[in-house]
């Protein structure tokens, strides 16, 4: 969604601080996301753009998304794309050699590079071994399996399509095809899920042994079948207070396993070189970090969203207007917004925070030509007597607690 933040600290910027808009990360790559909006069955929590029983639009779907490639590829001739994800939906319900067919394109129109992160999002229950060992063909080297869960009661209450052993045998599968890089998602602080078995589906994803790990607390989205079972009582929500304790213990068994926490939500697996030069693990999602250092990327299909570094953009979300209008050569955007100065270095202190090498004072001063420690001041001094934060020589970062509290110090620089 676009991200929106008033304009109070324009005052506070010289002249030549308000130079124009530097391109975020100029020198560094770009990303690509593909959403493929398709899906077997919605889920109970979800409010994603996702469609099921649109198999017929499969085919025109992607002949849309190779249209918007050509489009696009004009205004992005000057970045290098190192990364491509697939997400949705469930990007696995369409053929391998469809997925195939995107790969080659962006290869081909956009300069994808050869040894680009390629990742696939994965529901356990639309794949077997040909189709694992299919992706791998095409050029898949990353899958994100979407577990959600190893239990097979909160499997039913979140409305998965995949049971418990189905999802163990997947990743089993997922090796045998030759996927030598494995996420696994998670989701936690479920309506009536004990604190006592938490442990016991920590235990059993760590012993997979897989490269990543994401672990997302559950947000009961209004109007979603989940949050009105909630509204009417059949199910009780979980405290605060007992998803906090969920999200600590993940964080004990995880550090005690191996993993590094290196983003509020994410985990990479220790390696003999384990860090890059800026202190994140080698097996970070190289894709999602574009989004955490407010990078560019650009976004395919219905409802994707882009930023080239002076617009975030959104394309259409009805998948069949968005093939009507490329089939037309309308542009499929549906909703654009400008980015000043301001509003891109709280949007930089937001995604960069979530980091847990945080922000860097000199890379911060290098994009925005400003002292991060002058022109947040205020923001700064209240947030560390509220001990959310974190500051040494480097830069700063969110302390433990403030990992908790996440929200209420990214809003504190987006006012």
């Amino acid at each position: 969604m676009p991200l929106r933040g008033s304009l109070v600290r324009e005052r506070r910027m010289t002249a030549e601080q308000e130079r124009p808009l530097p391109i975020p990360g100029e020198g560094r790559s770009a990303g690509i996301y593909i959403h493929v909006p398709f899906c077997r069955a919605k889920c109970a929590y979800c409010d994603f753009v996702s469609y099921p029983g649109l198999d017929h639009l499969h085919a025109d779907y992607v002949q849309a998304i190779q249209r918007e490639i050509a489009l696009r590829a004009p205004a992005w001739a000057q970045r290098r794309f190192d990364t491509l994800y697939f997400g949705g939906g469930t990007p696995t319900l369409l053929p391998a050699a469809e997925i195939g067919a995107l790969i080659k394109a962006c290869q081909d129109i956009l300069g994808l590079v050869e040894d680009a992160e390629i990742t696939v999002e994965c529901n356990p229950g639309t794949v077997d071994l040909a189709k694992l060992q299919a992706l791998r063909r095409v050029g898949v080297n990353r899958l994100s399996l979407g577990v959600q869960g190893l239990d097979d009661r909160e499997l039913k209450l979140l409305g998965r399509i995949h049971s418990a052993s189905e999802a163990l045998e997947v990743y089993r599968l997922a090796r045998e095809a030759g996927f030598g890089n494995i996420n696994l998602d998670l989701i936690f602080g479920l309506p009536g899920q004990r604190l006592a078995r938490w442990p016991e589906t920590l235990s059993k994803a760590i012993a997979l042994r897989p490269e990543h790990f994401s672990l997302y607390a559950l947000t009961l989205e209004p109007g979603t079948p989940l949050a009105e079972r909630v509204a009417r009582g059949e199910w009780p929500a979980p405290s605060d207070d007992t998803v906090a304790k969920m999200y600590e213990l993940a964080e004990a068994l995880l550090d005690e396993a191996g993993y590094e926490h290196y983003e509020i939500s994410n985990w990479a697996r220790r390696t003999e070189s384990s860090l890059d030069a800026e202190g994140l693990p080698i097996l970070a999602c190289k894709h999602n970090l574009k989004y955490w250092r407010n990078e560019c990327y650009l976004g395919l299909g219905a409802g994707a969203h882009s930023y080239d570094g002076l617009r975030r953009y959104a394309n259409v979300s009805d998948p069949a207007e968005y093939i009507g209008r490329m089939r037309t050569g309308k542009d499929p955007v549906g909703e654009a917004e400008e980015t000043d100065r301001t509003r891109a270095m709280g949007e930089t202190m937001m995604l960069g925070l979530r980091l847990h090498v945080g922000i860097c004072w000199e890379s911060f001063s290098q994009r925005f030509n400003v002292d991060l420690r002058e022109i947040y001041a205020q923001e700064i001094q209240e947030l560390r007597a509220q001990g959310l934060l974190e500051v040494d020589e480097r830069g700063l970062r969110l302390s433990p607690k403030g990992r908790l509290l996440g929200n209420r110090v990214f809003a504190a620089f987006l006012r």
